[in-house]
């Protein structure tokens, strides 16, 4: 597997060695030694889940806070979603930045967003499903967020914001600068 760093230090991106023959392909999609050695510390995942989309939904920006607080390996088992991480450490030079990459169920790819990040994906294709390990419980009273359209973070959706299928929820997300305690 090829393990590639992104501008956001401690999100990787990570992409298989994909073994295909006339019957198929095989490719090994979690390794728990390959990951800690990847990312320098040991994550203990603890929960796994799965979303189902069609083309133009957008989930996000979610986040755990406090000792809530969620990493996650995420992937694309159908179809193809731009997923997003933004850098919500106080400290990092990076905060308030974002990174993305398209992840698809051709290309296979993983994407590693730890905690201090706000992360999202809007369904590129007619439909996806989207999975992913996280390192700690969902807690609802620990659910916090951004605004997709935060014109501060000048995340590019691969969409027009009045195409895009955002919950109710999500839209009364705040905005970074208006936000509190998301820690």
């Amino acid at each position: 597997m090829t393990i590639t760093e992104t501008p956001l230090a401690g999100c990787i991106e990570i992409t298989p060695r994909i073994f295909n023959d006339d019957r198929g392909y095989f490719f090994e999609s979690y390794n728990t030694k390959t990951f800690n050695n990847a990312v320098g510390y040991e994550v203990n995942f603890v929960q796994d889940n799965q979303s189902y989309s069609t083309k133009g939904v957008c989930r996000g920006l979610h986040l755990q806070k406090g000792e809530h607080a969620q990493a996650k390996l995420v992937r694309v088992t159908h179809g193809e979603v731009l997923d997003v991480a933004v850098d919500l450490r106080k400290n990092s030079p990076t905060y308030g930045q974002y990174h993305s990459v398209i992840l698809s169920a051709e290309n296979n790819k993983q994407f590693f967003v730890p905690r201090g990040f706000a992360h999202g994906f809007v369904v590129l294709s007619d439909e996806a499903v989207f999975a992913y390990k996280c390192d700690n419980y969902y807690n609802k009273a620990a659910e916090g967020g951004l605004h997709y359209a935060d014109t501060d973070l000048g995340i590019d959706w691969l969409f027009p914001h009045s195409e895009l299928l955002v919950s109710d929820k999500d839209m009364l997300l705040p905005f970074l600068k208006d936000a509190l305690d998301l820690d």
